[in-house]
């Protein structure tokens, strides 16, 4: 009987809660695992009083971002992030992506062992002076564990009915420790792959939230879908150019991925940012995304307009603007300094290529 590895999902929002009940309907099968899955909760008192935390636990359901849907009796609620991952050898990061400087802070000592894995569900980056920082660079780099991600075609509810969907997992070195998380997260209606390019499959997972804040847009403008495909287009182009320039080493082939054009799409189609981002546009850009966030998503996070925002402070740094017309505008819209509608005027800024040499090889 080999080593036998215990999983604690860091998160317990509405991905999180999705991921805990994959997670846990695994467990229980596989012989290498345990079978308790430890899901550390952000606590909070529900209106009628109770603690988030004891009604997961009691009704084995999340009542608050997962309604609805039975977690499986070996998922256990902890409200203390050092105790929920005090044992743990396999751990599942899934915050939104504006919290993770500070767990990780948190945690630093408090993993037990070198044999720890990690692996980061979380769209989004923290941007440094020389670039983006990916959240997986942040988690290996501040817990000094090997972190792989996991990316894809994921609207969670849909998930959590068993609809099937498909995923990446985007791994460095190491392929066995990426094979251990395939097996984890893989279920009949959950199809999961290994891709060996982390940069790539997170980048895929964070610039789409940027480009269905476009698609959003769009929809509120009832500009309809030769337009909405023109910007999913053009922003699937400038998903791989920004990644390359960034990281030389992503590759080509994990734009086809789940984690690229599959989940591009279905978070144009379907996902929170495009439909806050519609709401925005209907309102002529009057109502603030935050407003519009706590109105329309009951405290989940909005990842759109804060990746805009990082995306643009690289590209400002480094005077790319106007190689990245999308991106650009996006941020400019959301910011208020141009209208919703200039998410279709944008193109007549053409691309300067001569701005970043050899660039023009992405497009």
């Amino acid at each position: 009987m080999g080593k036998k590895y215990k999983v604690t999902v860091v998160g317990s929002g509405n991905w999180g809660s999705v991921a805990a009940k994959l997670i846990a309907s695994n467990t229980l099968k596989l012989s290498s695992f345990h079978d308790e899955v430890k899901m550390w909760v952000y606590e909070e008192t529900l209106p009628n009083g109770e603690k988030l935390t004891d009604v997961i636990n009691q009704t084995n359901e999340n009542v608050k971002y997962l309604p609805g849907i039975k977690l499986g009796k070996n998922v256990v609620a902890d409200p203390n992030l050092e105790n929920a991952v005090k044992d743990a050898n396999m751990l599942v990061f899934v915050t939104p992506h504006q919290f993770m400087e500070g767990i990780c802070k948190r945690l630093v000592g408090k993993i037990k062992g070198n044999d720890v894995e990690a692996i980061s569900l979380i769209k989004g980056m923290e941007v440094k002076k020389e670039g983006p920082c990916m959240i997986s660079t942040l988690i290996s780099e501040q817990l000094g564990i090997n972190c792989c991600v996991l990316m894809g075609a994921n609207i969670a509810n849909e998930i959590a009915v068993e609809k099937f969907s498909e995923a990446t997992v985007g791994y460095r070195e190491d392929k066995e420790a990426a094979q251990r998380w395939v097996h984890l997260f893989s279920t009949h209606y959950f199809l999961v792959s290994p891709v060996q390019d982390v940069e790539g499959v997170e980048l895929c997972g964070t610039l789409k939230n940027v480009v269905a804040i476009a698609a959003g847009l769009v929809d509120g403008l009832e500009m309809g879908n030769n337009t909405k495909a023109a910007i999913m287009r053009i922003g699937l182009r400038e998903m791989r150019a920004f990644s390359k320039l960034m990281f030389p080493s992503v590759r080509d082939s994990t734009f086809f991925e789940s984690c690229g054009v599959a989940d591009l799409i279905t978070t144009c189609l379907g996902g929170r940012n495009r439909r806050v981002a519609e709401a925005f546009a209907r309102n002529g850009g009057k109502r603030s995304f935050d407003e519009l966030e706590a109105e329309l998503l009951q405290g989940q996070k909005l990842q759109g307009v804060s990746t805009a925002r990082e995306v643009y402070e690289v590209l400002s740094h480094r005077g790319w603007q106007e190689l990245f017309p999308l991106f650009t505008t996006v941020h400019e819209i959301c910011i208020g300094r141009l209208p919703p509608s200039a998410i279709v005027e944008y193109s007549e800024h053409a691309p300067n290529f001569s701005l970043v040499e050899g660039s023009a090889q992405y497009y």
